[in-house]
């Protein structure tokens, strides 16, 4: 009986019962793990090609014709629409990853993809897929504990050092040439939005603003050490710069704010009306005076400001922007030192920020206003120019991976040799450990060691390199106790990945061998898939009878 009609029908008597909906589908047993193996090994496999910086990039075209080319791991798996739930799994792992630590997600996708492979080997011979995960998890543990004995400590003002994880993390991407003005730029900015909370440095890249902006080249991207609002002033009159500013947040409109109450005001003589007009006007001349009076010369406004209190705002010389994204008010606090008010009644003196200069500046076809200058700002921006809207969204996905890892160095302070070092080291000691577990465990224990080599042997395949004699010399180099013996792919041997520069935060390590081995586990745990049937489409409207009378239908 077809697996279709299994899920829908059982037997009872001779009597056929209906469990499930018609149509629904059911995958037992080996053949349910083999379709899931399958399907998540094939999302890695497509990423595969990406890893390292020999690796190449995918065009992706949605269906509206959009085309996004990159190697960003997360970035292509989040364009493709992945209809396998499996598959999707292994989506969910570079989400994860990325959320997290911002790196290393083609590193979780294939790791776990191989993890998978070697567990489908391991089926074959009857080992029960609960040993191949206790394996998997007591493997991944020892890892871990392998990674951060061997890990070395980072100071948070050794720039040099930051520079290189910085490096490492931008070598695959396509912005050869600026690589070593971008990782400056995102060393100086994660240091700058850097919190001391207890004995532990706290770094949200949320407070890096960056603004994408086509035209020029990569070269004249610049860090702005204050806020880029992509907003223009709102009054021609109003001065188009301002130095050594005073600056009010508001998050209240510069308006006459109808009543919640609908009312009717009835007026019978024109001079009512004239005098009900002027009110409204002397409310909104009140309003400015108030800010005047605190001595701000700059207004972002979170809400909308009136024609007539521009007008006010414009002859007193103040420079107003209206409607600011909240995540940009947000920032401009944190950078200025403004307190953002709710109500223009509580505007004093104390609320105001201060920036040495504020200016509206035409960038391509856009203008938009820069805070610059502003003492030790908790908050900074980096302007992203390019020759071509794709390039610029690369160097976009570059420079979030380099501050990603320098927050993730900064906080955890520990970092690894890259190339394919630490897992050839975890490997190494896997191996050892394994001996020592004995039973069927130790089988799964060796193809987790044997599944970690699949990031060496990728990185030696992208580059053109034979990787059985590449995996042969870094097993020997590690046997000798070379630690950080790695890939050089750019002269196709092996070499100490520390001395090389060559390096990347532990935590990315970590979480990704985490995150593979949750993943694989999960897709392994299944051993039944019952799929419901699509929704039925409207029943078809019934064609014209035919000359004989009959009804014919579809």
């Amino acid at each position: 009986m077809a697996a279709a009609s299994q899920a829908a029908v059982g037997q009872l008597g001779g009597v056929p019962v209906l469990i499930l909906k018609e149509g629904t589908q059911r995958t037992v047993g080996k053949e349910a793990q083999r379709a899931n193996i399958m399907a998540a090994r094939a999302i890695a496999e497509a990423v595969r090609t990406t890893l390292g910086p020999r690796g190449m990039d995918k065009m992706l075209v949605d269906t509206l014709g959009d085309v996004t080319v990159t190697n960003d791991g997360a970035t292509i798996l989040g364009e493709i629409e992945v209809q396998h739930p499996a598959a999707k799994m292994m989506v969910e792992i570079a989400k994860s990853q990325d959320e997290e630590v911002g790196d290393g997600t083609t590193t979780s996708v294939v790791l776990a993809g191989e993890l998978l492979r070697k567990a489908e080997e391991l089926l074959e011979k009857n080992i029960h897929p609960t040993v191949i995960i206790e394996g998997y998890k007591k493997a991944a543990d020892k890892a871990i504990e392998v990674l951060e004995k061997a890990a070395i400590k980072v100071d948070i003002n050794d720039e040099e050092t930051l520079k290189k994880i910085a490096y490492t993390a931008m070598n695959s991407k396509t912005v050869a040439g600026v690589q070593d003005m971008f990782a400056e730029y995102a060393v100086k900015a994660v240091k700058q939005i850097a919190e001391k909370r207890g004995d532990r440095y706290v770094a949200d890249i949320d407070y890096v603003q960056i603004i994408k902006k086509h035209g020029g080249s990569l070269g004249d991207t610049q860090l702005i050490f204050g806020v880029i609002v992509d907003k223009e002033v709102v009054h021609p009159g109003m001065p188009k710069r301002v130095e050594n500013a005073k600056i009010a947040l508001l998050d209240c409109p510069l308006e006459i704010e109808k009543t919640e109450i609908d009312a009717e005001i009835r007026i019978s003589d024109p001079s009512q009306m004239k005098a009900f007009l002027e009110e409204e006007e002397q409310l909104l001349r009140e309003m400015v005076n108030k800010i005047k009076a605190t001595g701000a010369n700059v207004v972002f406004c979170q809400k909308g400001i009136d024609d007539v209190a521009q007008h006010f705002l414009a002859k007193e010389g103040i420079l107003a922007v209206r409607r600011v994204k909240k995540s940009d008010m947000e920032k401009l606090a944190r950078a200025t030192g403004a307190r953002i008010v709710t109500n223009l009644e509580d505007l004093t003196e104390k609320d105001l920020g201060e920036a040495q200069l504020v200016e509206e500046r035409k960038i391509a076809d856009d203008k938009l206003v820069f805070v610059e200058g502003c003492k030790n700002p908790r908050a900074v921006s980096i302007l992203l120019r390019g020759g071509l809207e794709r390039i610029v969204d690369e160097a976009e996905r570059a420079i979030h991976d380099a501050l990603s890892v320098v927050a993730d160095v900064v906080e955890d302070g520990r970092i690894v040799g890259g190339g394919g070092a630490c897992e050839m080291e975890a490997a190494k000691h896997i191996r050892e450990y394994a001996a020592s577990v004995g039973g069927r465990e130790q089988l799964a224990i060796e193809a987790f060691a044997d599944a970690l080599e699949i990031i060496p042997r990728t990185l030696a395949e992208n580059a053109g390199l034979d990787p059985i004699d590449i995996l042969v010399e870094l097993r020997s180099l590690h046997e000798r106790g070379e630690v950080w013996a790695g890939i050089d792919v750019f002269k196709g041997k092996p070499a100490n990945m520390v001395e090389l520069g060559v390096i990347e935060p532990l935590a990315v390590k970590t979480h990704a061998t985490r995150s593979a081995v949750e993943a694989a586990a999960m897709i392994l745990r299944i051993d039944d898939i019952i799929a419901a049937s699509k929704t039925e489409s409207k029943p078809k409207v019934p064609e014209k009878p035919s000359e004989s009378g009959a009804g014919e239908f579809d």
